[in-house]
């Protein structure tokens, strides 16, 4: 009734697994042949440009917004560009998104990719080091904090409980600024496949609502 107060009592959970995101998404696959995808799709901002293509029900993307509008203004997400990258005929905008997939000796070690803006590359690249330099599997690599820096603004993002105290007070020391509130970032996605047997390890970020699935 749209007339009359309803009361607490009738009012239950809503269920959001359902629904899309509304923003980026990330998947990685990898079939039985070997083939592997690591797919890193955008709308960019939340609901893209707002504008959906007629008789579809599809959402149309701002990804413009990666491209300098104005050199030295910030966009939405405080990045600060340049010339360099000023909208052009048959160019590109810069983007953080990178889908990535690492062979070793040749062959699929492992695929991974995340949403999360200008904090992708950081998030993407420190699963590869995890992995790589400190001989992780990749869900290991996917749970470890990570802390994050643009270049502009000069500060360091870190996650909660991501870095001791006394280690910002040691960075702090250094020269280097912080955030004063830490929030979780990306939501990274992978797939390792072991190169001995060729079994398929799939990894899910706990900081989102991601799931690993086999068939």
């Amino acid at each position: 009734d749209m007339k009359r107060a309803t009361p607490s009592t009738k009012i239950g959970h809503g269920n959001p697994l359902p629904y899309e995101s509304e923003q980026t998404t990330h998947y990685t696959i990898v079939d039985a042949a070997g083939n592997v995808v690591s797919n890193t799709y955008t709308l960019n901002s939340g609901f893209g440009s707002g504008v959906v293509a007629h008789g579809t029900g599809i959402l149309l993307n701002n990804e413009m917004d990666d491209f300098t509008s104005k050199p030295g203004v910030p966009n939405q997400f405080g990045l600060i560009q340049s010339e360099a990258n000023s909208i052009a005929p048959r160019k590109r905008p810069l983007s953080a998104m990178t889908p990535t997939i690492v062979l070793k000796d040749g062959r699929p070690y492992f695929a991974v990719g995340s949403p999360g803006g200008p904090t992708i590359i950081n998030t993407v690249l420190q699963v590869i080091l995890n992995i790589i330099d400190f001989h992780m599997n990749i869900q290991q690599a996917i749970d470890m904090p990570r802390v994050h820096h643009q270049w502009l603004p000069d500060r360091i993002v870190y996650e909660p409980f991501g870095l001791s105290r006394d280690t910002i007070e040691a960075l702090k020391r250094r020269g280097h600024t912080f955030i004063d509130r830490p929030r979780y970032m990306g939501d990274a996605q992978g797939v390792m496949i072991d190169p001995e047997t060729g079994m398929r390890l799939g990894a899910a970020d706990g900081r989102r609502g991601g799931q690993a699935v086999g068939f």
